[in-house]
């Protein structure tokens, strides 16, 4: 299958149930490659992107030459690539080193169409303060990565948050052994007073305290992307003008540590905790972890133990590239994690399933009704978790060209119950019939109920560091 930009879109071997029109990024990607190289005139095109803090990420590709049938399908392929970098590490410069006129196309991308102004306003304007530019250039920086060695520090008296889309987790720590924990539920998308969001954290916090001979530290983790604990952009402040935020809400751990008297305090994206969480029960290093609950959440641990400055957003990250594919209805582009891999993602499988639900029901009461139905044994359920597991094999393959992993840490509300052991047979079926020679071995992992509540609230409160 050809869509109009002449990109060969390639069905899946192991097709979902419940979604004949998937056709996997990875496949996509991995057939433009051959065709460019069988061309034996394959176009080399480097690119680097620059963060504020001066990381700067390299990656290269190719492209078809010029006269060739099917070089239309060098821009989309590039641009669909150049998102997922975007994505999955972030910055504000794009150095390209390739055909100019491609490098024009895609400047123009981020200065006219909807779905690159909106990557343009999120990754560059909101998160490093400057649109998007596009460098064209045959002297590209050499990379330079910043990683943290944050958390790990289980000392003292400690308090852990997490903060998701339908409740607020919260536990209270004394040298790395939780004394106390709760869970609260809580509707902050939609909320246009930035102080529901403000009380609700106090309350967590003050109740942990209580539990607590003292407080040494804090420690967080919320949707969103959060920089020397500023919050740049995050879902759950969703509801709150664009004014307001700015004024309420960027800086509002800031003040919420003041009330604590200025003690140690840090905040992260909830991916990047969970993968934390994961790399540290499971002692080992390189783990992708991604979180299937409201929206998708992701996180990645180096081979070298640490969390990167690399945004890991998996939720807009491209996984298929089908035209037609379901739009994010925040991004407005098609193709998007979050509408694979999450709450979101079981809604919209629910008719094509033939399972009838009041269409008012909020996602979670709807992945509730699926849960049951897949305990009693229905097959119509099964199929969503079919399908979504097949999902997810195909893009596992294909995070697979831009991070170095062993280990996947898989969790989420979607993936409780019996649900959740079919998505991961069917990703490790798509894995073994698809990509056994091109796809390096991934040891799956779902923690337990107990390392779900107490893990993340441990690596998040393991995340300051003492002061001496």
């Amino acid at each position: 299958m050809n869509d109009s930009t002449g990109l060969t879109l390639i069905p899946p071997s192991v097709a979902p149930a419940l979604d004949r029109a998937f056709r996997p990024a990875s496949l996509a990607t991995r057939a433009f490659r051959e065709l460019a190289r069988a061309s034996k005139a394959a176009v080399l095109i480097e690119l680097a992107l620059e963060q504020a803090d001066g990381s700067v990420f390299r990656f290269q590709t190719e492209a078809l030459p010029e006269g060739h049938p099917q070089a239309g399908a060098n821009f989309i392929q590039l641009e669909r690539m150049v998102k997922f970098l975007l994505w999955s590490r972030g910055g504000f410069r794009i150095y390209f080193n390739g055909p100019k006129f491609l490098g024009a196309a895609l400047e123009k991308h981020f200065r006219e169409t909807p779905t690159g102004k909106f990557d343009s306003e999120i990754v560059g304007g909101r998160i490093f303060d400057r649109a998007i530019e596009v460098v064209m250039t045959r002297d590209l920086p050499a990379e330079r990565l910043n990683t943290t060695p944050l958390g790990r520090h289980l000392e003292g008296c400690r308090i852990g948050f997490d903060l998701g889309g339908s409740d607020r987790k919260v536990a209270a720590v004394i040298e790395g052994n939780v004394v106390f924990s709760e869970e609260t539920v809580w509707d902050p998308y939609f909320q246009k007073d930035p102080q529901y969001h403000f009380d609700g954290i106090m309350d967590s916090l003050r109740k942990a305290a209580a539990h607590l001979p003292r407080v040494d530290a804090i420690g967080g983790s919320a949707a969103g992307v959060y920089v020397n604990n500023r919050v740049k952009v995050a879902s759950l402040f969703r509801g709150i003008p664009l004014e307001v935020f700015n004024s309420k809400v960027k800086d509002m751990f800031l003040n919420i540590r003041k009330e604590w008297e200025n003690i140690p305090f840090e905040i992260v994206n909830d991916g990047e905790v969970t993968a934390l969480a994961g790399s540290m029960a499971l002692k080992q290093n390189g783990v992708l972890g991604i979180s299937l609950g409201t929206s998708t959440a992701g996180g990645y641990v180096n081979r070298e133990g640490n969390i990167t400055s690399w945004l890991n957003e998996m939720a807009f990250m491209p996984v298929d590239y089908n035209p037609g594919a379901p739009v994010d209805e925040w991004s407005g582009d098609y193709g998007c994690g979050v509408q694979y891999f999450s709450q979101q993602c079981v809604g919209r499988l629910l008719p094509v399933a033939g399972i009838k639900v009041d269409a008012s029901l909020p996602l979670p009461e709807k992945l509730k009704h699926v849960q049951s139905l897949m305990a009693a044994g229905d097959e119509r359920a099964r199929k969503i978790y079919q399908t979504i597991g097949v999902y997810l094999g195909y893009a596992l393959a294909h995070y697979a060209d831009f991070y170095d992993f062993g280990h996947m840490l898989i969790l989420g509300r979607v993936t409780s119950g019996a649900g959740g052991e079919v998505i991961i047979d069917c990703a490790k079926k798509v894995l073994a019939e698809e990509f056994a020679k091109s796809v390096k071995p991934i040891v799956f992992h779902v923690p337990d109920e107990q390392e779900k509540r107490h893990g993340q609230a441990v690596a998040a409160a393991s995340l300051p560091k003492l002061k001496n």
